[in-house]
């Protein structure tokens, strides 16, 4: 008889929240991992295993996602204390101006880092954002943030586009003028060369500007053609198709101009009407959850409504600023009780659920279903380990409760992706913490100084002891767009 097969790695959990079809939640159970794959799971005597992860407490979930972030903000993070409109301005004069390859590449970095610590194991990030600047005026931008997702061992979707209109658009520290079909082929290029998020890890998409029915009073023409355009490029490479900010009527106005399809993902998407939702459901395009952003103070997105309907619906972190950050577990919390506020009923939204939002729908609204978004034989050994003996985690019962109404990014301490272990108690495996920090500085201070915007840094005294500030604040996003 031959001697039973070495794994990889074995790691022993006191509980594994499978999130698989069954919906199975394991008690003193182990997970097995050979190459890049979970080969077993079950409970009591685990196998051998070339690396055991062993510990009192752990909680195994799988690896988070993140569905819709954006690039760059984590440099630019509270930047305008406050005043939202100073804020896009800010995003727009960096992301567009002194946003050399460099800072892309610091502020991936941090961002990277930042995901690592919180258990985020595949995320989508927009190269751009602000007032749609889309930095895809040369793939340059993308290179380095792609760069910087191989090394730091997690995944990331990049998803990149035009700008809105009008065109040509400025770009660089030299005002270069950058047509759409520039960025069109700009956008070709980096799917060509970087789409391959399961092998290694630089998954990418494409985006477009939402736009709504007033800008069609204007632009009908010209809207039409750059829809059909990024249709045609999606419909040739087959990458995923996402938006940034629907809100009521966009999403109907989206379909009739033959954008959505099943590999459709859609943010925000506050303030839905009737025809949003039978949108939805006739095209199978889903839905992303940002109840941590600005735009879900502005607006609700009706996610039970949505899950009812048979809409998938998916948690996105909305970026590092300006008031967040990539915490999904925070993610989870905001989410219950946004919407338990809002029907005054704290069984909507229940706890399972709001974990499937952040893995297995996420998961399935990426295309990736079959491959990540719970701990099952076969798929990939994307693993998130918690420890849960600390006193805000205690007692040990009701791990859903647990995990997502009182565990947070800092409970995160093992993390494995691919296989590969990136994160063991709390200390990156591949990359380094105070190189990554000292960049993302010089970086920051460097464009802001570039944009003589420096003192957009600062803390107003206005923060203290008022109910609210005076003169700052978000403008609706409708009236950006």
């Amino acid at each position: 008889m031959s001697a039973p097969a070495m794994h990889d790695i074995v790691v022993r959990c006191e509980t594994i929240l499978t999130v698989d079809d069954s919906r199975r939640v394991l008690e003193d159970g182990w997970i097995a991992v050979t190459g890049d794959r979970i080969a077993a799971i079950g409970t009591g005597a685990p196998p051998e295993g070339r690396t055991v992860i062993d510990r009192p407490g752990l909680i195994a979930l799988p690896g988070l996602v993140d569905a819709h972030s954006h690039a760059g903000h984590g440099l630019v993070r509270a930047a305008g204390d406050g005043d939202g409109d100073l804020w896009f301005r800010i995003c727009e004069r960096i992301y567009a101006g002194p946003a050399t390859p460099s800072f892309w590449r610091a502020e991936a970095d941090l961002a990277l880092l930042e995901r690592l610590m919180a258990g985020v194991t595949t995320a989508v990030s927009l190269l751009g954002g602000g007032p749609d600047v889309l930095r895809t005026d040369t793939p340059a931008a993308g290179d380095a943030h792609c760069a910087a997702t191989r090394d730091a061992g997690l995944r990331t979707v990049m998803a990149v586009g035009p700008g809105r209109l009008p065109f040509p658009r400025t770009f660089g520290p030299d005002g270069r003028q950058v047509a759409f079909r520039d960025q069109l082929d700009v956008s070709a290029d980096l799917i060509a060369r970087h789409d391959d998020v399961l092998g290694r890890g630089t998954g990418v998409a494409l985006i477009l500007p939402v736009y709504a029915g007033h800008h069609m009073d204007d632009h009908a023409a010209e809207i039409r053609t750059m829809s059909r355009d990024i249709r045609d490029l999606q419909d040739r490479t087959g990458v995923l198709f996402t938006q940034d900010g629907h809100r009521g009527g966009t999403i109907a106005l989206a379909a009739e101009l033959d954008l959505l399809t099943p590999r459709a993902a859609l943010s925000h998407s506050v303030d839905l009407v009737e025809a949003d939702f039978a949108t939805l459901v006739a095209t199978g395009a889903s839905i992303i959850h940002n109840p941590s952003a600005i735009m879900s103070i502005l607006g609700r997105c009706p996610v039970p409504e949505l899950i009812e309907a048979g809409v998938t619906v998916c948690l996105g972190s909305d970026a590092g600023a300006p008031d967040r950050g990539f915490d999904m577990f925070r993610h989870m919390a905001q989410a219950m009780h946004y919407h338990r506020r809002h029907f005054r009923d704290p069984n909507v939204l229940p706890e399972g659920k709001v974990l499937e939002m952040c893995t297995r729908d996420a998961a399935r609204a990426l295309g990736l279903e079959a491959e990540i978004g719970s701990l099952e034989v076969g798929k990939k050994a994307d693993i998130v380990l918690l420890n849960g003996r600390s006193a805000h985690l205690w007692p040990p019962v009701m791990p859903l409760n647990r995990v997502t109404h009182f565990a947070g990014a800092a409970d995160v301490s093992t993390v494995i992706v691919d296989g590969r272990v990136v994160l063991r108690d709390r200390i990156p495996q591949h990359v380094s913490a105070d190189d990554i920090l000292g960049a993302a500085a010089a970086e920051a201070d460097r464009v802001f100084a570039a944009c003589g915007m420096a003192d957009t840094r600062r803390e107003g005294s206005e923060t203290w002891s008022a109910a609210r500030r005076t003169g700052s604040g978000y403008a609706p996003s409708g009236s950006r767009r």
